[in-house]
């Protein structure tokens, strides 16, 4: 692979002029995600940096120029300069100084290589020069990036033992760029999977849906259950559940649904509302996102029958996860918006009917029939609410 950011246009942001100018060529190179995707020809939206400086010589320096910025991380050494073209996230160089698997206790560092040592995957540790753009691979990334390999660096079990989130940043990884398999990450994540369980569920819960929401995860998910991985952290899964989800993410594709990580985290799980419960309850999913899990599990009315109907009942969102999930066709629901139901218990009161349990029973028995006829307009409304009201006098 040519180790060529020439043609690139974020290196030619005015922000990062000024930023280059006001914290020194010298003392700064773009890391990470903008340079391994310029690479791989993949678009780039943030942009990171690593500097020599401390975190108050950044704040200092970047005040002197006109250039804001927040201490987003400061704890770890991380200052966001706010530009014009969009935030970067500015670390002063580090090295551990202890980890536990979860946290680490870092120490300011001078050396490029140092910091680079610490990062996670060879890939991931491509520091480029603000100025002249060369590359500096201290660990073979632009190799494994040519074989769309991810590899850890240095002793894969070390590097997770170090911070047992890694088994998951892997497989993402893995699943975002890799092609070829590195044997010993494989073996490394295998054996390691257990560690996973003293992670907080949120981490694990963020790593998982963004793995999710990736194209097509379903080859990487299927090896993470061949190796017990995926059982660590969702032991409901079985091998039916993960088929189930590649076929998922087929007609998503045939039917033109953008990703979507909860839907396919669903398709992981045995149609059941109360395990969809345990799992939003272990992982700690939002109110909204557990709601949703939940009412996918329930499945009812996916069976083909008017999919309208059920777009009215649950919402046009979980009548297409449970279509999708259905093997059956959304075209029907996709743009559509649901109508109100053009009677209130008031115009019923204004026909006589006292107010009180009557009413509602009234309502319930003509909105399922404006329902079960397609939702006809107001005269039809009207019309069911005489026949009504006929029965029952």
């Amino acid at each position: 692979m040519s180790p060529d950011l020439s043609n690139a246009d974020w290196p030619k942001r005015e922000g990062l002029r000024a930023l280059t100018e006001a914290l020194g060529a010298q003392d700064i190179r773009w890391v990470g995600g903008a340079v391994r995707d310029t690479l791989l020809e993949m678009p780039v939206s943030d942009v990171d940096c690593a500097t020599k400086l401390t975190p108050d010589a950044v704040i200092d320096r970047c005040r002197a120029a006109g250039i804001r910025t927040v201490p987003t991380g400061i704890d770890h050494g991380t200052v966001t300069a706010v530009l014009d073209d969009g935030p970067v996230e500015i670390t002063t160089l580090r090295h551990d100084v202890s980890t536990d698997g979860r946290r680490a206790t870092i120490a300011f560092a001078q050396d490029w290589q140092d910091d680079a040592a610490r990062r996670d995957f060879t890939i991931n540790a491509l520091f480029a020069h603000p100025e002249t753009l060369e590359i500096s691979d201290y660990f073979g990334g632009l190799d494994d990036l040519a074989a769309r390999r991810v590899r850890f660096i240095g002793d894969a079990r070390e590097r997770i033992r170090e911070d047992h989130l890694r088994i998951m940043r892997y497989y993402r990884f893995q699943a975002r760029f890799g092609s070829e398999l590195d044997q010993e990450a494989e073996q490394a994540c295998e054996e390691l999977s257990d560690t996973l369980k003293g992670l907080s569920r949120e981490r694990v819960a963020a790593e998982l849906l963004n793995l999710l929401s990736l194209p097509d995860p379903g080859a990487t998910v299927e090896r993470m259950f061949n190796r017990a991985v995926l059982r660590v952290i969702l032991p409901e899964a079985m091998l039916i559940h993960v088929e189930q989800m590649r076929d998922l993410i087929e007609r998503e594709k045939a039917q033109g649904y953008p990703v979507d990580g909860l839907r396919r985290l669903a398709a992981l799980l045995p149609p059941m509302p109360e395990i969809a419960e345990i799992v939003s309850a272990r992982l700690r999913l939002s109110r909204a996102q557990r709601a949703r899990l939940i009412a996918i599990a329930e499945r009812t009315g996916a069976d083909g029958e008017y999919p309208l109907r059920l777009a009215y009942a649950e919402g046009a969102q979980v009548a297409i996860d449970r279509l999708l999930l259905a093997g059956l066709d959304t075209s029907e629901i996709r743009d559509w918006k649901a109508p109100n139901f053009p009677l209130k218990g008031g115009a019923i009161v204004a026909r006589g009917v006292e107010a009180g349990p009557a009413i509602a029973r009234i309502l319930r028995s003509i909105e399922k029939q404006w329902i079960d006829e397609g939702f006809p307009g107001e005269a039809r409304v009207q019309e069911l609410l005489d026949q009504a009201l006929r029965a029952s006098t």
